[in-house]
């Protein structure tokens, strides 16, 4: 076991990558973590609603800004049992409309991240971290979170030198 995490939501299926829609087989923001995960030794845990949003690009966007819209915190699938073990948390998450997916707050408002560092990731075709450092230091006040890494979505599997020089 490691005192590393990371912690990603990612999506595959239908996504708008390099100015067109194309079917993934792994999210974007997946291939990051993996790379992540091997570079750091770092346990892994994917982000997953309960409910999944659509496989259908225009369909999962309505759906998402719908929960954004909303402020939703959407039920996760599972949890880490606990994250007393790790000092270290990469998270990884897709720029939805300048921020992270719902599902990426109701995971950090699940449990307290006093005194760890929290490392953000993203992937995005454009926006970049959004404003999603911010939220994630006012979801965790007593963390320490450094500078993240933007990454395109359309560039990720040539990302893995950027990653390190990141790490």
């Amino acid at each position: 076991m490691s005192d590393k995490l990371v912690a990603f939501y990612s999506r595959a299926d239908e996504n708008y990558v390099s100015g067109m829609i194309k079917t993934l087989a792994i999210g974007n923001t997946e291939i990051a973590a993996g790379f992540i995960a091997k570079l750091t030794g770092a346990d892994t845990f994917t982000i997953e609603q309960a409910q999944p949003y659509s496989q259908n690009y225009n369909e999962c966007i309505a759906q998402a800004q719908a929960d954004q819209n909303r402020n939703a915190r959407p039920e996760l699938k599972a949890y880490p049992e606990t994250m007393e073990q790790y000092s270290e948390i990469y998270l990884g998450f897709p720029n939805y409309w300048g921020t992270m997916p719902m599902a990426v707050f109701t995971f950090l408002e699940h449990f307290d991240f006093s005194g760890k560092i929290i490392k953000p990731f993203c992937t995005h075709e454009g926006s970049g971290l959004g404003g999603s450092i911010n939220d994630i230091r006012k979801l965790c006040p007593e963390a320490k979170v450094e500078t993240g890494l933007a990454i395109r979505g359309g560039s990720v599997k040539m990302s893995k030198a950027e990653i390190e020089k990141w790490i």
